[in-house]
C-alpha cells in the first residue's frame, strides 16, 4: 500500500491477509461479528477572552473485536493493532457459548461515497486556522457596543474505517467532520444574556472560512443574545406551543427518536414496543431517519454515513407515517434477534466501542399549513424558536427542555421575548397532540451530539413548524 491510501494507516503492522485470517479464527464460534479497525486524527482550536486559549490536537489508532452468540457478546478492544493483539483479544470470545444455528449472512456491499477521502486537518494551515478565530472574534466584537464577550471555536477530525468480518466481507469509509461555533454575551444595564450559532457537517473547511458563513454565525449568535437582554420571566402552565423549524427537532429526536430504536423494543422497554401498524402520531405526523442525506455543496451532513459501524449501507428508514408505527432502527444484532433486516443503524463512538441502535439524520416531514397561520391560530401560548439542553428518560419519552430563544403568543401574534422558560411532556404524547405541521421543513445546520449508553455520536435532526396542544410550560412568570 502506498501512504496515498488511507487505509495504510491501518495496516502498519498487519497486512489485509492476516487481517481476515485472524478474524477468521476469532469468531470461529459466532453467530456474527466483525473486527473494526480505526484510525483518528482530531483538532480543536478554542479563541475566548480575545486569545488563543486551546489548540489541540490528536491521533489515535487501534480495533475493536466483537464476537456475538445468541443474545451474548463478547468485546474486546486495543489501541495497536497487529495480529498478536487480535488474537489476545479473541480469547475474549472463547467465553461465549458456541452459536448454534448459521452465521449471519454479511452485509450488502456499497460503493457509495458521500463525502470527500480527503482530510480536513492537513488543507488549511493553522495560521489561517488562528486568523480565522481572531477575524471572527474582532468583527463580533465591532458589531455591537453591548458585545462583553466572544467565543469562537473550530474543530475537525478525520476517521478511517475498516470493517473486516469471517466470511470474508471487508468495507471501509474515510470520514471528514468539521463544526464552527460562535458564542456571544451581551451586556445592557447590568444584565447579561448569551446567543450562539453553530455549522457544520461531514465536508472540508472550505464553506466555513467564507465571510458569508461565519458572518451569519455572528449575526444569528449576537440576534439571539440581543434579543434574550429584552426578554422577560416566561409564563408558566399548560399551553399551545408553536415550535420552530430546524434545530427544534432536537425535541423529537431525544422524546421519540431513541424510543425507536431496536434495542429498546426488542426488550420491551420502549412506550413504542410491540405498537408497529398502530397509531401512535397525529395525522400528518411522518417521522425519518435518513443516513444519506447531503448537505452544502453535495457533502453528508452531519449525521450521515456511507455505511454504519457494521458495515451496513445507510438508508432512509420511515419510522411513523401519516402518524402510523412503521418500524424501528436497527443494528445487527437486535435485527437477527427480532427476525427484521438492519437498516444500517449500527453506530458506535471509537474503536473502543461496541456498536449499538443510534439514530442518524432524524427528522420529521413537512405539511402544508402556512407558518404565519399557524401563529395566528393561537391565542395564549409561546413560540419556541431554539433550544439548549435537556434531560430525557428514553424508556417513558418524558422529557424536560429549556428554551434558548423564545417568545410569547398573544392573539396570534409575537410578543416580548421570554426567558427561563422549559418544555415538560412525553414524546408519544405530544405526536398525538399536534394540530398544525408547517411547509418549512429544515434540518439543522450540523451541530447535533447524541448521547446514549456512555457514548457520544455526530446526529442530525430536523422538522417543520410544529403547532402543539397542551405542552406543560415550566417558567417564573
Amino acid at each position: 500500500m502506498t501512504l496515498s491510501d488511507p487505509r495504510s494507516l491501518l495496516y502498519r503492522q498487519l497486512t489485509p491477509e492476516a487481517a481476515q485470517a485472524v478474524t477468521r479464527e476469532a469468531l470461529a464460534r459466532c453467530d456474527d461479528g466483525e473486527l473494526y479497525m480505526q484510525f483518528i486524527a482530531a483538532e480543536t482550536f478554542t479563541f475566548d477572552d480575545g486569545r488563543l486559549k486551546t489548540a489541540d490536537y490528536s491521533r489515535d489508532a487501534g480495533f475493536g473485536l466483537r464476537g456475538l452468540s445468541g443474545e451474548m457478546t463478547g468485546f474486546a478492544h486495543a489501541n495497536e493493532i497487529s495480529a498478536e493483539a487480535i488474537r489476545r483479544a479473541g480469547e475474549t470470545l472463547r467465553l461465549l457459548d458456541p452459536a448454534a444455528g448459521q452465521p449471519a449472512p454479511p452485509p450488502a456491499g456499497s460503493n457509495r461515497h458521500l463525502y470527500t477521502d480527503a482530510s480536513p486537518l492537513d488543507l488549511v494551515p493553522f495560521a489561517e486556522k488562528v486568523k480565522l478565530l481572531e477575524t471572527i472574534d474582532a468583527a463580533a466584537r465591532a458589531r455591537d457596543p453591548r458585545v462583553a464577550q466572544v467565543s469562537v471555536t473550530l474543530s475537525g477530525s478525520w476517521s478511517v474505517v475498516e470493517i473486516v468480518r469471517a466470511d470474508g466481507f471487508v468495507a471501509h469509509d474515510v470520514r471528514p467532520l468539521v463544526r464552527l461555533n460562535v458564542g456571544i454575551v451581551t451586556e445592557a444595564n447590568g444584565r447579561r444574556e448569551t446567543g450562539s450559532f453553530g455549522i457544520g457537517g461531514r465536508r472540508l473547511y472550505d464553506d466555513l472560512f467564507q465571510p458569508e458563513t461565519w458572518n451569519r454565525a455572528i449575526d444569528t449568535a449576537l440576534a439571539q443574545a440581543l434579543t434574550n437582554l429584552e426578554s422577560v420571566a416566561a409564563p408558566a402552565g399548560e399551553m399551545t406551543v408553536l415550535l420552530g423549524p430546524g434545530w427544534p427537532g432536537v425535541l423529537l429526536h431525544e422524546a421519540v427518536g431513541h424510543g425507536l430504536e431496536g434495542d429498546f423494543n426488542r426488550k420491551g422497554t420502549s412506550a413504542f414496543s410491540g405498537r408497529i401498524g398502530e397509531r401512535v402520531g397525529a395525522p400528518g405526523v411522518t417521522v425519518i431517519d435518513d443516513g444519506t442525506l447531503l448537505g452544502v455543496g453535495g457533502q453528508g451532513r452531519r449525521g450521515s454515513l456511507s455505511i454504519d459501524d457494521e458495515g451496513t449501507p445507510t438508508r432512509e428508514n420511515v419510522l411513523i407515517e401519516d402518524g402510523i408505527l412503521k418500524g424501528y432502527m436497527q443494528d445487527r444484532l437486535n435485527a437477527r434477534l427480532m427476525g427484521v433486516p438492519a437498516t444500517g443503524n449500527g453506530r458506535r463512538e471509537s474503536y473502543a466501542h461496541a456498536p449499538m441502535p443510534r439514530m442518524t439524520n432524524t427528522f420529521m416531514r413537512g405539511g402544508n399549513d402556512d407558518p404565519a397561520e399557524l401563529l395566528s391560530r393561537v391565542k395564549n401560548g409561546i413560540f419556541a424558536k431554539s433550544f439548549g439542553g435537556g434531560q430525557v428518560d428514553i424508556v417513558s419519552g418524558k422529557f424536560v427542555f429549556s428554551c434558548t430563544e423564545a417568545y410569547r403568543i398573544e392573539n396570534g401574534r409575537l410578543g416580548a421575548p421570554i426567558k427561563g422558560a422549559t418544555l415538560i411532556g412525553d414524546g408519544p404524547t405530544v405526536l398525538t397532540r399536534v394540530k398544525g405541521i408547517g411547509n418549512d421543513m429544515a434540518l439543522d445546520e450540523g451541530v447535533g451530539i447524541c448521547g446514549k449508553g456512555g457514548q457520544s455520536v455526530p446526529a442530525g435532526v430536523g422538522q417543520p413548524s410544529l403547532l402543539v396542544e397542551g405542552l406543560t410550560v415550566g417558567g417564573t412568570g
